[in-house]
Order: structure tokens, then C-alpha cells, then sequence
């Protein structure tokens, strides 16, 4: 069973709070055999739009192709001012064009597959942002199963704290190892 993870986070280097929970939620994946290829999105360049194919070339097809055969999509994203991230939104504009094929009467090439979610950040938002990226899913035939989504809203993760990979893993483990387990189960069950 294949995963694709889109990461939303918006750094390049040093320790990212959503690719370290990405990470965390990943062993979860691979214990329940799932395979997961994880795609930073800031380092692809993906160009803003609403289409598939854009008039210049960029990374976003290879990408599409990838959810397509992908048995499960996770959306990872970090809060920023009560939002998913930059990159997330950038995916479901150039994921648009799925939309417009079902309005004209076309299968979605995403049909049925199970979405999982996974947010970090230092306030409320956590809610928010799962309502959005649900109604959209939805909107182009993907699913968001009951507990797959995995939130973490801690001061370690404010703005400027750099508490290292090692302290945020910790945290994970100690306070959100069944959460985890339950949302990689859920996907597992809900995409066979």
C-alpha cells in the first residue's frame, strides 16, 4: 500500500516542526505496511494556477501523477495565522482542475482514495484548517475517515523555539503515539 505525503512546511533546512511530526506519523504508517513517499513542496517548484498542465514547465504534473496512483494522500501543514500553509493552498489550486472534470461530468481521477491530515503549530487552528482541506477533498472525490487526522498544537512549536528534533520526537512519542497509531490504521482500513 503506497502514501503520498505532501509536506506543507515552509522551510527549506534546519528542523521543521511539521516534517518531524511527518516523520514521527510515518513510522506509524510503516507499521501498518504502508509505504510513504514523502514531497517537501518548497523544493519542488510548482507555479502558480489552476491547471494540471501550466504554459511553462514545472514540477507540479510529476507530482499529480504520483496522487494518482497513491493509495492514500496525506496533507501536512503547519498553522500559519489560522491557515494551512502557502504551499498546501498552492496544491489545491493546481489540484482545481480536478474539480472542473467533474463538473463536466468526468470521473475524478482522486475518487475514493482516504485522506489523512496532519497540522502543527503553537495556537488554535487545528479545526479550522481540517474543515477546509476536508470540503475540498470531498469536493473532488477523496475522503477524510474518521481519526485520521493527527494535530499537535505545543510551545515548542512557536515561532522562533527551536527545541531540536530529538525533544519534538519525544513529545510525539509521549503524548500522541496513539493518536498516530489510530489515524495510520484508519488509512490502512479505509483504502484496502
Amino acid at each position: 500500500m503506497k502514501a503520498i505525503i505532501l509536506l506543507g512546511t515552509l522551510k527549506k533546512e534546519g528542523v521543521s516542526n511539521t516534517e518531524t511530526l511527518t516523520s514521527f506519523c510515518n513510522s506509524y504508517l510503516g507499521k501498518e505496511g504502508i509505504e510513504a513517499e514523502v514531497i517537501k513542496l518548497v523544493d519542488y517548484k510548482i507555479l502558480p494556477g489552476t491547471y494540471t498542465e501550466m504554459n511553462q514547465k514545472d514540477d507540479w504534473p510529476g507530482i499529480f501523477k504520483k496522487l494518482t496512483e497513491a493509495d492514500i494522500i496525506i496533507f501536512a501543514t503547519p498553522i500559519w495565522w489560522g491557515n494551512h500553509s502557502s504551499e498546501i493552498q498552492r496544491v489545491i489550486e493546481r489540484l482545481d482542475e480536478v474539480h472542473d472534470k467533474i463538473e463536466d461530468g468526468e470521473e475524478s481521477p482522486l475518487a475514493d482514495k482516504p485522506v489523512g491530515i496532519i497540522i502543527t503549530g503553537d495556537s488554535d487552528g487545528s479545526q479550522h484548517i481540517i474543515g477546509s482541506i476536508s470540503n475540498f477533498v470531498n469536493a473532488i472525490g477523496m475522503f477524510v475517515p474518521p481519526f485520521s487526522t493527527l494535530s499537535v498544537q505545543a510551545e515548542e512549536h512557536i515561532k522562533d523555539a527551536e527545541p531540536g528534533e530529538e525533544k519534538l520526537l519525544e513529545l510525539y512519542e509521549k503524548d500522541y503515539a496513539e493518536d498516530a497509531a489510530q489515524m495510520a490504521a484508519q488509512l490502512k482500513k479505509y483504502a484496502e
